[in-house]
This record gives C-alpha cells, sequence and structure tokens, in this order.
C-alpha cells in the first residue's frame, strides 16, 4: 500500500513540474511567432516593403474591420504608399497559441494613424492567424474588428 502511495505521489510531482515546465517560459515556437508579429508592427510604421513581405504568405489574407478585403499585393501597397498610414502602434493583450505549424494570434491594436491626411486613433481586435513554411513562420490570414 505504502509503494503505491509513493507512486502516486511521484506521479502527481511529476505531473506538476511539467505543468510548471510549460506554462512558465514561452516557447521557441511562440518566441518565433512574437518576433514576426513585432518585426509587422514596426513594418506597418515604417512602410518598409521587404519586411511586410518576408512576414507575409504569398497567399495572404488580409481583413480590415470595414469588411474590405485584401490579397498580400494590395495590403503591401495600401502600407508601403502610406494610403494605411500608421504614426503609432502599440500591441496589448497578445496571446500565442501553437498547434504543429500554425499559430493564432490575438491582441489589442491601439494606434494613431493618418490616413488620407486624417489624424484618428483606432482601437481594434486582431487575429492573426500563422503558417510555419520551411524554417520561418508567415502571416497567412488577418482579421481586425471593433472592440469597446
Amino acid at each position: 500500500m505504502k509503494k503505491i502511495i509513493l507512486s502516486l505521489l511521484l506521479i502527481t510531482s511529476c505531473v506538476f513540474a511539467k505543468a510548471q515546465e510549460t506554462t512558465g517560459a514561452a516557447s521557441k515556437e511562440e518566441t518565433e511567432v512574437a518576433a514576426v508579429v513585432e518585426k509587422l508592427r514596426a513594418a506597418m510604421i515604417s512602410g518598409n516593403k521587404a519586411d511586410l513581405e518576408s512576414v507575409t504568405s504569398a497567399d495572404l489574407t488580409y481583413g480590415h474591420s470595414g469588411g474590405k478585403i485584401q490579397n498580400k499585393a494590395a495590403f503591401v501597397d495600401d502600407i508601403t504608399s502610406k494610403r494605411s498610414d500608421f504614426k503609432t502602434i502599440e500591441l496589448t493583450k497578445q496571446s500565442i497559441t501553437i498547434q504543429n505549424n500554425v499559430a493564432i494570434v490575438r491582441h489589442v491594436l491601439i494606434a494613431d494613424t493618418n490616413d488620407g491626411g486624417k489624424p484618428a486613433h483606432i482601437s481594434l481586435g486582431i487575429v492573426l492567424v500563422l503558417k510555419k513554411e520551411k524554417k520561418d513562420w508567415k502571416i497567412i490570414a488577418r482579421r481586425a474588428f471593433h472592440v469597446d
């Protein structure tokens, strides 16, 4: 009986130790995905075409909060031409979930924009879907929605 109790205690402690290990630090994949999201954020402010293209898949579907849907070429063109002109972008409440070679990122985007010379302050919920292509994470879908 003592052996059974000791065995159960050992198994329980191993389970708790593993749970602490997985919830404590971000995984390598989560760190890589977070870096892609940060590179996208910076490129949306700077308009850096090479960076925008490097983080997005050729099959990108980019959905705006107003319902407009763009492919990769249209998204990159709007940012680089400054038709969509971000002055600042802050990302809050970010979460990253990874399953195999797919990542889902959720965050709130708070930004100052100057689209068409009209300054605005926006707050949007964002869902990004990334897929690992060879060794790199690429954004394959993005959807924005209004938040209170």
